[in-house]
């Protein structure tokens, strides 16, 4: 049997759980974003010229999306050597490390995204393994 991976995913963590022959592999890769960029506490200023003490948006959207670039570098390159990877997850991280897998080239099948709340490391390896046997049997 091939190895195969089922990805939880969302902007904080990625859990990746590797199913192989020899058994099963959990990993756990932490983005260590915070939220997405915003004011401090939701707050908002009523002091005069406030927007000069706030950095500005766009350098605060520039820094997550780097630290996001380096996150999602790291789960590409734990993905390396599986042969299809099933990717789920609750927001948006779902299609942005599609993009990445096709922009690495990455070798191996990526499965449609699947949207899903929060899972336990064993419900995602039983997910993936689940869903790769239906496979294997239907061909």
């Amino acid at each position: 049997m091939k190895s195969t991976a089922g990805l939880w995913i969302d902007h904080r963590k990625a859990v990746i759980a590797i199913v192989s022959a020899e058994g099963e592999k959990t990993i756990e890769i932490r983005s260590n974003v915070e939220k997405q960029p915003g004011r401090i506490a939701g707050v908002r200023s009523t002091t005069p010229y406030e927007s000069q003490q706030v950095k500005a948006d766009d350098n605060r959207e520039q820094a997550l999306t780097a630290h996001l670039n380096q996150y999602y570098e790291k789960v590409v390159e734990a993905l390396r050597g599986v042969k299809s990877v099933l990717v789920f997850g609750p927001g948006e991280a779902k299609g942005e490390l599609g993009k990445r897998l096709d922009h690495a080239k990455f070798g191996g099948v990526v499965v449609a995204p699947e949207t899903t709340d929060k899972l336990t490391d064993r419900q995602i390896a039983a997910k993936a393994r689940e869903y790769f046997q239906r496979q294997d049997m239907n061909r």
